[in-house]
């Protein structure tokens, strides 16, 4: 597929994304960073704006885009803060669950509440489950008609400001992944209880924190999918979302690349430019070319979603690569810029924060190396 060739839709898409993170995302990026908190005033103005729930279909709300839609997006949303990003985009993992897992009156009322403006929220790690999704403790476990749900879940974004919840627990608990089920609940719930907001290193307006279950009463149609699946749910949300992070990468290595050219072009030192300088201009040559690269990577990963083909290693391919080159421009970023990189003064101290986390969640990259290697040997 030609992804340079837009359709008149993405374009005019990628403009309002890119105009929302230059104008309103860039100028608020350092403050939002300080308060360690959800961008709730972001969230509504992006709403208006027409830029989120693309992916839910329009006979519940959304635009019903596609995936290279909603990427082309999050990667301009990440150009002005890959944690702003983050808290904006991951209402769209939450609805793809709903999409792939939910009855009918799930879908109504989940869905209701994304387009009308509430947050819904993923729990699957723990703090002894994070790559081993088989190896969660959290139990829901069946007493009549009903299952009792207890456990806890940790790192789980936008779980502050979450209405509700996707939880994965072990319905049997000898069954491995087998035993594995989805559950959709409110916040509300009794027993449902949101820790402190956990701190973080970088993207600090993508809060996250502990939830803890303590003998929650749930009943059938709570269920998400049927009994046992919840396995199966996590793998396909994982090809979905790896994408949405790698285009987060994408978004921040091409801010790097950006900061990287306005400083070094008006940066002088031993009578010219440290553009001129082979060194500097070595290091900004290969942004350049690794942003790309990450780019058609994470293009294509989606693009395999929305013509409804395989994509598990594509997706692997672009989070890694794209994860692994904002950490790398992001470092480079900061020798760029030698000793004001190191200051809060300039934006790229909070890149090389804001890059790390992308090289862990949703499947550290080694995991996805593990994942290409498996895929290759098929």
């Amino acid at each position: 597929m030609d992804f340079r060739t837009l359709t008149d839709t993405q374009i005019e898409l990628c403009k309002l994304a890119s105009d929302f993170a230059k104008k309103e995302i860039q100028p608020v990026a350092a403050l939002l960073d300080k308060q360690a908190a959800f961008p709730a005033e972001l969230h509504k103005k992006a709403m208006a704006l027409g830029i989120l729930n693309l992916l839910i279909p329009e006979d519940y709300g959304g635009l019903g885009l596609g995936n290279l839609d909603f990427i082309m997006v999050t990667e301009r949303l990440a150009w002005g803060c890959s944690g702003v990003a983050g808290a904006l985009s991951l209402n769209s993992m939450v609805g793809d669950c709903i999409l792939l897992g939910g009855t009918e009156k799930q879908k109504e009322k989940y869905l209701g509440k994304i387009v009308n403006g509430e947050i819904g929220s993923y729990a699957l790690t723990e703090p002894h489950a994070g790559s081993n999704v088989a190896a969660i403790k959290t139990a829901a476990l069946k007493k009549g008609s009903k299952y009792i749900l207890n456990g806890s879940k940790t790192w789980i974004s936008n779980s502050p400001v979450a209405s509700f919840f996707i939880v994965f627990a072990k319905t049997d608990p000898d069954a491995a992944h087998k035993g594995i089920s989805a559950f959709i609940i409110d916040r509300d719930t009794p027993g449902l209880e949101v820790g402190k907001d956990l701190e973080k290193l970088g993207q600090k307006a993508f809060p996250a924190a502990e939830v803890f279950f303590q003998n929650v009463e749930l009943s059938a149609e709570h269920l998400l999918g049927k009994e046992g699946e919840g396995f199966l749910l996590a793998m396909k949300i994982f090809d979905r979302s790896r994408p949405m992070v790698a285009a987060s990468g994408v978004g921040l290595s091409k801010r790097c690349l950006d900061e990287s050219l306005l400083y070094a072009k008006s940066r002088e030192t031993m009578g010219k430019a440290i553009i001129n300088h082979q060194m500097i201009a070595a290091k900004i040559a290969d942004m350049g070319m690794r942003h790309e690269a990450s780019r058609l990577l994470t293009y294509q990963a989606a693009d395999l979603l929305d013509r409804n083909l395989p994509n598990t290693i594509e997706a692997s391919y672009a989070k890694t690569f794209a994860a692994d080159t904002a950490a790398w421009a992001s470092s480079e970023a900061v020798q760029v810029f030698g000793g004001m990189g190191y200051s809060k003064e300039y934006p790229v101290e909070k890149l090389y924060r804001d890059s790390k986390v992308l090289q862990i969640y949703e499947g550290t990259n080694e995991i996805q190396r593990l994942i290409m290697a498996r895929e290759l040997s098929k």
